[in-house]
């Protein structure tokens, strides 16, 4: 089954050198898309895709409310922002609570380390697809996209970009 990755993302999050969803536009191609979160005018085209189903928020839930199963989803929202911003951009995106949301089960912790105060139990954009990619058959893309964002998290490249990975 084609497997669709739409990185809902904040407009701060876009020009940020730290942000890990380009990596994944970057990896999976016509697979992924990118869509600029906006409060008053939710993206028509997103809306009609939910309405037709097979569509999945990973976005952590309630304890015990947790969903992990992934079987039936063709389409993966993700918010694509920081832990921050992704809560509000959940709070005040009515769609997004009506649409089935799944939690990840990552077998280690984050490797992300462009950004301070990391949410502990949380993963970076780029990893939870890497997670979503593997559970699902895509090997490969996993592996591929994994590649990509070692190389960014490498202490070398991170001295490199100095000031600008807090950005």
């Amino acid at each position: 089954m084609p497997l669709k990755i739409t990185l809902l993302t904040h407009f701060k999050e876009i020009p940020k050198k730290s942000n890990t969803g380009r990596l994944v536009l970057d990896v999976l191609g016509e697979a992924a898309e990118q869509i600029r979160w906006d409060r008053l005018n939710p993206p028509p085209s997103l809306l009609e895709e939910i309405v037709s189903g097979g569509v999945a928020l990973i976005y952590p839930g309630i304890a015990g409310e947790e969903e992990s199963d992934l079987s039936g989803i063709r389409q993966f929202i993700l918010i694509d922002s920081t832990w921050h911003e992704a809560r509000k951009i959940h709070q005040r995106s009515p769609y997004l609570q009506q649409v089935r949301r799944v939690s990840l089960k990552p077998a280690g912790t984050s490797r992300y380390n462009l950004r301070k105060n990391q949410k502990e139990s949380g993963l970076c954009t780029a990893e939870c697809v890497i997670e979503i990619l593997r559970a699902t058959g895509h090997a490969e893309k996993a592996d591929q996209l994994e590649e990509c964002f070692l190389a960014n998290m490498r202490p070398e490249s991170a001295i490199r970009r100095g000031q600008q990975l807090s950005e």
